[in-house]
Order: structure tokens, then sequence, then C-alpha cells
């Protein structure tokens, strides 16, 4: 990104984010000379750390939305940096038995569709998470669970994964 001297720029230092004023700008080494906003204090810091200010947000670099989209995505609690718990969404349905002409009642597995928020059921809920590119999910945190319509009531099947992976 290219700056000059008085471009009004965002950086993170000290874990916060400080807005300030280049002052200097070195091509060769592509570094900029930043007086911080409230501070009597200059920086010297790489190019890439700064981001030009606009209104009163910090501008991610595209790579950083993409990868807490993707932490999200795989269920991480961003804030403390652990990993939240996932659940299957066993489903218990009824049907007949053709050979004996009895009812069974077999668990089905609940997906969900974090782009569209559509829901459908399906039996085999291992193989379901090859469809993971296209926005099918069956590992899913509680918060998803209980955000769907009628997830109060999805949530009384819910199960942790590592339960049901012990079964197998």
């Amino acid at each position: 990104m290219d700056f000059k001297q008085g471009d009004r720029v965002e950086l993170i230092l000290r874990s916060k984010k400080r807005v300030g004023t280049v002052e200097e700008v070195y091509n060769d080494t592509q570094k900029c000379k930043v007086q911080i906003d409230e501070f009597p204090v200059t920086v010297t810091k790489p190019q890439k750390y700064l981001v030009k200010a606009e209104g009163a947000e910090l501008v991610l670099p595209q790579c950083v939305a993409d990868w807490l989209n993707h932490c999200k995505q795989e269920g991480y609690n961003l804030f403390w940096s652990k990993k939240e718990p996932l659940y299957y969404v066993k489903l218990p349905i009824s049907k007949r038995n053709e050979a004996t002409d009895e009812l069974e009642v077999i668990n089905m597995c609940l997906l969900l569709n974090i782009r569209s928020r559509e829901t459908c059921i399906s039996g085999n809920y291992r193989w379901v998470d090859k469809l993971k590119r296209t926005g099918w999910r069956t590992k899913l945190t509680e918060a998803e669970i209980k955000g769907m319509p009628g997830g109060d009531i999805y949530w009384q099947f819910a199960v942790p994964i590592e339960e049901v992976e012990g079964e197998a």
C-alpha cells in the first residue's frame, strides 16, 4: 500500500488499536514513521501493519478476515481461543420393518446449511462431513443448534461428538 506524509493510519500497538499520522515514509525498507494520537510518541512500523484510517473502524486485511471466518466455522471461540464443544443432533425416527412388520426406531442426523440456514436429515452423520465445502454441517455448536427455528427442541437431542465417536 502506498502511504504518504500526512496520511491518517490505524495500527495495533501494545494490543490496542491506535490511530496516528504518517510523518515519514521509507520506501527502501517499506516502513513508515507514525506519530500516535494522544501519545507523545512516534513508532516506525512496516507498511504491511498499517491500514489507512477509514472512519472509526479498523479495516482488516482480507487474509485475516478469512482466517477469522474459518475459525468461527470450525467452532473456535475466538475470545478465549479454545474450541467450543460440538454436537450431533440425533433424531429418533420410527419406521416399520417390512420383513418383521415391527416398528423400529432409528437415529437420523440433523444437517444445517450454515449459508442458507436450511436443515435436513440423513441416516449417516459421518459421510456428510465431506459436504463441508457446500456449507452443510453435522457437527454443530450449542449456539448454532439453538439458533435454528425450533432449536430448543433440537437441543434436547444433541449428543456430544466424543460420545458418538466413542461408540464407533
